[in-house]
């Protein structure tokens, strides 16, 4: 099952506080998938055709529940191995069908029927917890989520540019940054950023779903944090392993080249250590001198040790240094 199917079958079993909010997410719904339709002989009805289970189901309870209406359900199968299953819900009584659609504002106090229906009624979304249903219906009907063990995406695809519009600031409502993108004959709304898909799943009732998201996300910022560890002190390791290597080079080449007898007794020491430990640490080997020192005392006399060696290998062929040179 996947994650975006998750949290629609979760969304099904939440309701809203009140009628009002029942009333605000079935209107989502039917913006998107509804439609007023008129027979033959001039009466009209309503109808919602979905692909998806869970708008069916949440259509039916909300009708049943918030309009006490019952609605005629059609199950269809497009193919012979019954994978591409299509489900409208149909309310033909006339005062079913004004009711619905009085509660939803798609037709005024006389009547007359709106022409656009993608569209937020204003008088629908004035509550919180209105606005928290309508944006559960937008999802259900429009809405997907990526697998968050894959990716952080969250999106909800509508046909109206105005429409998207009117959402996005629905969203904004609750400080989460939808962007917008046209996709074809799509207007997509889409959110990147984990810790505000988080917040929407909150917006919107998906708490399990949420919870679920919350551990993916922790463990990825454990193991991206385990990673970033473990590759800076691997880092570390090998500038160590670098740096010794070539303190060494250094070393052996004074030794070979003009022995450690004009070296001062200090860094004569210096040498001979790191010569007999060339796996120990700085702080180590700063701890084994006769006098001990600190760290970047070790750093200074190895560098100054590297330094001699470059000069002598500049200089090979002249007058020897002299002692009181270092």
């Amino acid at each position: 099952m996947s994650f975006s199917r998750k949290v629609k079958e979760e969304l099904v079993h939440q309701a809203g506080k009140g009628r009002h909010c029942g009333i605000a997410e079935f209107a989502a719904i039917f913006s998107l998938c509804g439609r007023v339709k008129q027979k033959k002989r001039g009466d009209v009805y309503i109808r919602i055709d979905t692909e998806n289970l869970t708008v069916a189901q949440k259509s039916y309870i909300l009708l049943k529940k918030t309009f006490q209406v019952q609605a005629e359900s059609i199950v269809r199968s497009h193919n012979s191995k019954g994978t591409n299953i299509s489900y409208s819900l149909i309310v033909q009584k006339e005062s079913d069908v004004i009711l619905v659609l009085k509660a939803v504002k798609m037709v005024d106090e006389r009547g007359n029927l709106w022409g656009d229906s993608q569209r937020v009624c204003q008088r629908l979304v004035q509550n919180t917890c209105c606005k928290r249903a309508y944006l559960r219906g937008i999802f259900l009907a429009a809405g997907s989520v990526t697998n968050p063990e894959k990716a952080y995406h969250l999106e909800i695809a509508v046909l109206s540019i105005h429409y998207a519009r009117q959402l996005q600031e629905l969203i904004a409502g609750f400080a989460i940054d939808a962007k917008m993108v046209k996709r074809k004959k799509y207007q997509v709304l889409y959110v990147k950023e984990g810790s505000q898909i988080v917040d929407f799943l909150n917006v919107i009732g998906a708490h399990l779903a949420l919870m679920e998201l919350e551990n993916v996300r922790i463990l990825k910022e454990v193991r991206n944090s385990v990673n970033r560890q473990v590759n800076c002190e691997t880092a570390n390791i090998h500038k160590t392993v670098t740096a010794a290597a070539k303190q060494m080079e250094d070393i052996m080449y004074l030794q070979n080249n003009m022995g450690f007898s004009q070296l001062t007794d200090s860094l004569r020491e210096m040498a001979e250590l790191r010569l007999e430990y060339p796996d120990s640490s700085l702080q180590e080997l700063g701890e084994m001198l006769s006098v001990p020192i600190s760290k970047s005392g070790v750093n200074h006399r190895l560098r100054k040790i590297s330094k001699l060696a470059e000069q002598l290998r500049e200089r090979k062929g002249d007058q020897p240094f002299q002692k009181e040179d270092f």
